[in-house]
């Protein structure tokens, strides 16, 4: 399955890009990420928890860089995720893009997502919308690792600390944007 999305932030590309390129610093802004390791310049290990009501879910993931085009602000990421407990996996090829927008950067995130075994079992929709959710929380702790330093010559906001993300909560938000979906093309038909 492919999820498109794309986000704006108040940094210059150039600032935007040491950003994405720094993925220590980016893989805590994913909501339930943790960095475990890092391999080397362009491998690292993470572990994601999801919790889905009463049931947690901890993935175990090798991150790898293959792509990083400075010139054309192009990086591509390829994600290998196995639960812990062997309930299912996840690979992912992540591309990202930079661009100049409205005084900021515009970023573009593609990523063509595999899923197998119980994780698999949850439509196209609701995956879609809780990446969706996932990418605003996202966009919204890069713009605070973006934001300038204080006056008092302060670091900018630290990653915020680590919580299994709420599937729940996510798949209510996801299941309510895609009754509104629904609505609105019987709307249209009508």
């Amino acid at each position: 399955m492919r999820i498109e999305n794309s986000f704006e932030v108040d940094a210059p590309p150039e600032r935007a890009w040491a950003l994405l390129m720094d993925v220590p610093r980016v893989i805590p802004c994913m909501p339930g990420a943790e960095l475990t390791e890092t391999v080397d310049d362009s491998n690292w290990k993470a572990k994601v928890g999801v919790r889905l009501g009463p049931i947690s879910l901890t993935f175990n993931s090798d991150v790898e860089r293959t792509e990083a085009d400075e010139s054309a602000r192009r990086a591509t990421l390829k994600a290998t995720a196995r639960e812990a407990r062997g309930r299912g996996n996840a690979q992912a090829t992540i591309q990202s893009s930079l661009a100049a927008a409205n005084g900021g950067t515009k970023v573009d995130i593609a990523t063509d997502l595999v899923l197998s075994g119980a994780v698999a079992q949850y439509g196209r929709g609701i995956v879609q919308d809780v990446a969706t959710q996932l990418v605003s929380r996202f966009a919204d702790c890069l713009q605070k690792q973006l934001e300038v330093p204080a006056a008092d010559g302060s670091a900018p906001a630290a990653p915020p600390e680590v919580k299994p993300v709420s599937g729940l909560s996510l798949g209510v938000r996801a299941i309510a944007s895609s009754l509104r979906r629904g609505l609105r093309r019987l709307v249209r038909r009508a």
